[in-house]
């Protein structure tokens, strides 16, 4: 039933028009090896795949895709996977692919056709999350009702001018959560965030809001904390010194003079202004070169 299609190649073309699907005769044809197992290690990995199982349905194997951009090469990916995770588990696979742009999302929810335009052989579809897609959550009432739905949004509203208001919200919530479920949360809401400058929102709300958990970021943001402390104590006594040694010198210190040496905050320099205070003619000769 198919090697006559190796003697043959151009029978094809009168099977597709008995079929009524129009393929133009071939003009030359070349026989390919039909092993079709891969020669070598070729490393292929979804970025997260569970199995579901309910009461009513057979169980489908959940293929999660985080996608940052469009990318060309993906759509062939993702059929892959699914063709993969059917011929291996035998189960019905299903690609949910996680955004936080709009374009982004509306381009990976295209359904896509592999096959000649007469006949698609086979179409991808994946569901999509997304910004225009996930709920807007502001009210801390929302957000409890489903807190791991809320972590979602509040990472796929990244760019979403109400972004503040979202993560508010969510530390609002957090604060009555116990530390064994706010914690992981914490983390997975700053991770998702990434650059986006909803990340120092969230750090700094977390640092605030949420100052007596213990997780890795609240930790971070504290030890920060002392540390930008610790450099302005440093700045304040060194801007001391420069002043008191000036004065003790009877160096009159103009008052531009001052405010430039108290305002200063990086301990290095206000070393420095320390040890030309000692032998300069005038407060202002401390900042020559500068």
């Amino acid at each position: 039933m198919h090697r006559i299609f190796q003697d043959h190649p151009g029978l094809f073309s009168g099977v597709s028009e008995v079929l009524g699907v129009d393929f133009a005769p071939p003009t030359s044809v070349t026989v390919l090896p039909t092993d079709l197992t891969e020669t070598r290690p070729l490393e292929r990995r979804v970025d997260t795949l569970l199995r579901l199982e309910t009461e009513e349905d057979e169980p489908i194997l959940l293929a999660v895709e985080a996608q940052g951009r469009r990318d060309p090469d993906k759509p062939a990916s993702w059929a892959y996977y699914a063709s993969y995770l059917l011929a291996k588990y035998r189960l019905q696979p299903m690609l949910l692919v996680v955004c936080q742009d709009r374009a982004t999302a509306e381009w990976a929810a295209r359904p896509v056709r592999f096959g000649p335009p007469q006949w698609p052989l086979l179409t991808l579809r994946p569901l999509v999350a997304g910004p225009h897609n996930m709920p807007v959550l502001t009210d801390p009432a929302d957000v409890r009702k489903d807190l791991a739905l809320a972590t979602l949004s509040a990472i796929t509203q990244a760019a979403n001018p109400d972004i503040g208001a979202i993560l508010k919200a969510m530390t609002n919530v957090l604060r009555d959560t116990p530390a064994v479920l706010a914690n992981p949360i914490v983390e997975l809401i700053a991770q998702g965030l990434g650059t986006y400058p909803a990340a120092d929102t969230w750090r700094k709300l977390v640092a605030v809001d949420l100052s007596f958990y213990k997780s890795p970021l609240s930790e971070e943001l504290r030890d920060e904390g002392r540390a930008e402390g610790r450099a302005e104590g440093e700045a304040r006594r060194a801007a001391e010194d420069v002043l008191d040694v000036l004065a003790e010198r009877g160096i009159a210190v103009p008052e531009e003079v001052r405010e430039r040496v108290v305002g200063c905050g990086d301990p290095d320099t206000l070393r420095r202004w320390l040890r030309r205070a000692v032998t300069a003619p005038s407060a202002d000769a401390i900042f020559a070169d500068e």
